[in-house]
């Protein structure tokens, strides 16, 4: 008798027009569909067609939300990091529901910023932590570098930092150095779309 397929529910947590935060849940869903024991449904936000306004009664859309989510034996949050915090859009999907969360592991692909996202994350953590949910202590970060193109890893909260840098995407001991004004530095520039020869994350 063969067992049920996990479902995973990936949210993708911006609604930002131009957005990085697709691109990364499809390469996070890609790499979930090579396990054959899961079942991946990519929950993108920007499509729920969720209400502007938390409504008295139910719409159609937050309804179809709710089953999704309620479907779902374990979830991934795509979220980037805007002034140091989530997006507005994902604390309202969050809000939506109550027991569709309940019991369920929650982990986390962040990005954006100097700290890659780590600091939305650790505001997320107390949010599931009301809705009774269990995060995963590791999370998968965008590291900070003056490309352009994404580079991933595994974040261990327990992983020690060196002196010289206030994330854990430093390389090695030295004095900080506060940069120049105008010029991009390795540890000051996040992934994503380069404007103004700074990069932006949605």
């Amino acid at each position: 008798m063969s067992e049920r397929a996990l479902r995973l529910g990936v949210i993708v947590g911006s609604t930002r027009e131009g957005r990085y935060g697709r691109t990364v849940a499809d390469w996070f869903a890609d790499l979930a569909r090579q396990h054959p024991e899961l079942d991946v449904d990519v929950i993108d936000l920007a499509e729920s067609r969720l209400p502007p306004v938390h409504p008295a009664q139910d719409t159609p859309p937050l309804r179809e939300f709710r089953d999704r989510l309620a479907a779902a034996d374990v979830f991934a949050v795509i979220t980037p990091e805007y002034n140091h915090g989530y997006p507005a859009s994902l604390k309202f999907a969050i809000d939506s529901a109550y027991q569709e969360w309940h019991t369920k592991p929650v982990g986390f692909v962040c990005y954006g910023g100097i700290s890659g996202g780590l600091r939305a994350v650790e505001q997320l953590r107390q949010v599931f932590a009301e809705l009774h949910a269990v995060t995963v202590r590791d999370t998968v970060t965008a590291c900070t570098s003056a490309s352009t193109r994404p580079v991933f890893r595994r974040t261990m909260r327990s992983r020690p930092r060196p002196r010289c840098c206030s994330t854990s995407s430093c390389g090695g001991p030295g004095p900080r150095r506060k940069p120049e004004r105008g010029v991009p530095t390795a540890d000051a520039t996040p992934v994503g779309v380069g404007v103004g020869g700074y990069a932006r994350t949605s």
